[in-house]
């Protein structure tokens, strides 16, 4: 299996450890309206491989993350129903967009 143009790793870190079963859709902006072009779901480690195509134009991408339904599954209370990260993909190289999530607090960054 070959890896996407954009990844994901989601820790959990109210709990310390990678948040699994999280459902994630890559979508891309086209002329104001978000496309969905992949869905896919965190694996045991957290992390989610198959976002779309190994190759995406540049452009500017969603990746929405369902915090909600993991924190059901977990019967913990969360601030965040869902976790929306905008980002651009300017060129070739590889974009890995991880997530830290706490149920009230979240960041990110760009990784590599």
């Amino acid at each position: 299996m070959s890896v996407s143009h954009v990844t994901t790793h989601i820790l959990d870190t109210g709990a310390g450890r990678p948040a699994a079963g999280v459902a994630v859709v890559l979508s891309k902006n086209d002329a104001g309206t978000w496309r969905e072009l992949a869905v896919s779901s965190t694996d045991a480690d957290g992390r989610a491989k198959d976002l779309g195509p190994e190759q995406l134009d540049p452009g500017h991408y969603k990746l929405n993350f369902a915090t909600g339904a993991y924190y059901a599954g977990l019967q913990t209370r969360t601030f965040f129903p869902e976790v929306d990260l905008v980002f651009e993909v300017t060129g070739p190289e590889h974009y890995h967009v991880p997530l830290l999530l706490s149920p009230f607090a979240y960041s990110t960054y760009r990784g590599s």
